[in-house]
């Protein structure tokens, strides 16, 4: 099922599936991301971030479905990988400025 999303995030989703480290580039200098109960602020730690999930798994994310809720964008996509628990549901609640993610969390 193909869900249509604002620029940035299809952008983030995008680059989840070719080149994982170009995520950072999605984000606002001072972006943040929550996930695994880890903070990582900054297009740097968000790289960083990025590069070391990729390497310790492989999987594939699949968004299909998007809902608004107080400023946030709240976005469902199955993953499946070789991780625990694959495949999963995860929701991804972006916060957008200025044509870029401003923050990131991921949870189920």
């Amino acid at each position: 099922m193909s869900v249509s999303l604002p620029k940035p995030i299809a952008a983030y989703f995008a680059a989840d599936r070719t080149e994982r480290a170009g995520v950072a580039d999605c984000f606002t200098e001072a972006g943040i991301v929550k996930d695994e109960g880890k903070t990582h602020a900054g297009r740097e730690a968000i790289r960083r971030w990025k590069t070391q999930a990729s390497t310790k798994y492989t999987y594939v994310s699949e968004p299909f479905a998007i809902e608004q809720d107080q400023g946030r964008a709240i976005v469902t996509s199955r993953v499946t990988g070789n991780f625990p628990g694959s495949p999963v549901d995860l929701r991804y609640s972006f916060v957008l400025e200025a044509g870029k993610i401003a923050s990131l969390e991921i949870g189920l």
